[in-house]
């Protein structure tokens, strides 16, 4: 009897916590509890829309400027003039000499620019560039420096970007002239009219056309512009700038350059 009061009282524990944890296990919450949960799981979806609705919103302000873009350009053209006498600006050149004088020729030369990338359409920002037009083997030449504000639209077909605009800004033309052996002058006139140096400052226009091809973050950038410069005629009197003073020479021009871009 003793043995069986035992066995009772150590069986009947052990059973009772195997019953209250069967309980925990297969428990299920009441419908307020519930209700509660569902509460707290719909904050939590509220909260994670309004940060993706916040996150998108971020993206989209970021898309005003979506990168910045910069590289070198080499180019080569051909300018020209109406005249000798308008390419040179030399007023003690003689006009039996004028005839055998160029009036254009090619020219070629190297720059560079930096531009920001907005809206995914629009470039902005500056360039700058160096031209030499070399001329009769003696010396002569032809040097123009310029550089401005930049702005084009583009468009983007897979790799392709083709892109129109145009820059705005100012320059100079450096004249240089030799003359060679065969219009050499002579007499007492040979150590004043020997050469000539004369510097034109210009405010241009520069309207272009181009298309970039995509590789990776670099890009191959072809350009074509027709640059419009205007400024003081230099031709012995000085006069203000007008939109007829149109310095020459001027022509078309070819542009080959990388750009890099982020």
């Amino acid at each position: 009897m003793k043995r069986i009061i035992i066995l009772i009282l150590v069986v009947l524990p052990l059973c009772l916590m195997a019953q209250r944890q069967r309980a925990q296990d297969t428990y299920t919450p009441a419908p307020d509890e519930q209700v509660q949960v569902s509460h707290n799981e719909s904050d939590y979806t509220n909260k994670s829309t309004k940060k993706s609705k916040s996150s998108d919103n971020d993206k989209s302000k970021k898309k005003i400027l979506s990168g910045f873009s910069g590289g070198m350009m080499i180019h080569g053209g051909y300018s020209f003039s109406k005249s000798p006498n308008e390419l040179f600006r030399n007023g003690s050149l003689e006009a039996s000499k004028l005839k055998d004088l160029p009036q254009d020729g090619f020219t070629f030369g190297l720059g560079g620019t930096l531009r920001l990338h907005l809206v995914e359409h629009i470039h902005i920002g500056g360039e700058g560039h160096m031209s030499f037009m070399p001329l009769m083997g003696s010396g002569s030449s032809i040097r123009s420096g310029w550089g401005g504000a930049l702005c084009d639209f583009y468009a983007t077909l897979g790799i392709l970007r083709p892109l129109i605009g145009m820059t705005i800004g100012g320059g100079a033309v450096r004249r240089i002239y030799v003359p060679d052996e065969d219009n050499a002058p002579t007499g007492t006139n040979e150590m004043v009219y020997n050469a000539s140096f004369v510097k034109t400052p210009y405010f241009l226009l520069d309207p272009y056309v181009g298309l970039e091809i995509a590789l990776s973050k670099i890009a191959l950038l072809i350009r074509l512009d027709y640059m419009l410069p205007f400024g003081k005629d230099n031709d012995g009197i000085v006069r203000d700038v007008k939109w007829s003073n149109f310095v020459s020479p001027s022509g078309p021009r070819l542009y080959f350059g990388i750009v890099f871009g982020h």
